[in-house]
């Protein structure tokens, strides 16, 4: 399995960017995908994630009504629609793939790390002016 994160960038402080994360090597339809980002000398953290089907997003509550996750299944990508970006989120962002198929979790559970087995290289975000 391979994960490849892109469109990161250095961006103003309330504007936009979109990430993308391309995964390969296994159907991706049938896993939880999720984002995480780590801050220049913080932990990482979570971010949001997806459910399989697409039915069910989770958010940070830093980012809740700010970012926005989606997939497409037909060109196996999970994006990150991040939108009014502040220089706190500025950080290395990971897209993070589950290790078993088809699986439905309680909520706490896509907020762990320990969920995703895979993870993608990361790209930068840098809000600043």
């Amino acid at each position: 399995v391979q994960l490849q994160a892109s469109g990161g960038g250095l961006v103003q402080p309330g504007g936009s960017l979109r990430l993308s994360c391309v995964a390969s090597g296994r159907t991706f339809s049938n896993y939880v995908m999720g984002w995480f980002r780590r801050a220049p000398g913080k932990e990482r953290e979570f971010v949001a994630a997806i459910s399989w089907s697409g039915g069910s997003t989770f958010y940070a509550d830093s980012v809740k009504g700010r970012f926005t996750i989606s997939r497409d299944d037909a060109k196996n990508t999970v994006y990150l629609q991040m939108n009014s970006l502040k220089p706190e989120d500025t950080a290395v962002y990971y897209c993070g793939q589950d290790k078993s198929p088809r699986r439905t979790y309680i909520a706490s559970r896509y907020y762990s790390s320990s969920l995703y087995e895979y993870w993608g290289q990361g790209t930068l975000v840098t809000v600043s002016s």
